[in-house]
């Protein structure tokens, strides 16, 4: 039995499900998930089928990238498979928001692996739930396919989750000699990448340190 005073969905109506389903984005509550709802349907039904065309084309085509874990429509994408990226040196990123904008900033050319999140016992986000096993056996492949890395930028954000998370791989790398940088703190503390401009980035990229010094 049901006790909740939300209705189920069964007894909500179409334009009730609409607005409940507007509610899922993050920072859109019930007064913005409501005006959303209403401008779709009184001004651009049009684009309101649009959207919705291509969040179903989206989810059903859109996976992960096989090496480096961002989204891909394809096994590979598009920066893995480019031979001009320098295998060597590998960014580790929290997500694929993170990893677009250090692409942004034009002064990386190296590889990525994104972890699709930060470690955070609170939300049960785990080395598992990251694929640090994944991440590992990137690093570490035997497979000719893939360079040698010499150098992984922990690039996570300076948040206390995002320096647990760096804390982490940092020591982990180390102890199997990899040499592990940090990007430097050109990023407020709390800041995350996706709201930093392009240039801040930039310059946390080169003024990078190696960890532990």
């Amino acid at each position: 039995m049901n006790y909740s005073n939300e209705p189920s969905q069964q007894q909500l109506d179409a334009l009730q499900k609409l607005i409940l389903a507007l509610k899922v984005m993050p920072g859109v509550g019930p007064k913005s998930a409501q005006r959303m709802a209403y401008y779709l349907l009184q001004h651009d039904r049009n684009g309101a089928l649009s959207l919705g065309v291509a969040l179903q084309d989206a989810v059903e085509k859109i996976g992960h990238c096989t090496k480096c874990n961002s989204f891909s429509e394809n096994q590979v994408c598009k920066t893995c498979n480019d031979d001009r990226r320098d295998g060597q040196i590998l960014c580790v990123v929290e997500t694929p928001s993170d990893q677009l904008m250090v692409e942004q900033t034009l002064a990386y050319r190296g590889l990525y692996f994104v972890l699709m999140g930060r470690l955070s016992p609170m939300e049960g986000q785990g080395p598992k739930e990251l694929h640090f096993d994944k991440l590992m056996d990137r690093i570490f492949s035997k497979d000719p396919e893939f360079v040698e890395v010499k150098e992984v930028i922990l690039a996570t954000n300076f948040t206390s989750e995002g320096e647990a998370t760096a804390h982490y791989l940092g020591e982990i790398l180390k102890s199997k000699g990899i040499r592990v940088s940090r990007i430097a703190r050109g990023i407020p503390v709390g800041g995350e990448l996706e709201y930093v401009d392009a240039g801040t980035l930039a310059r946390a990229m080169m003024d990078r340190k190696p960890v532990g010094s």
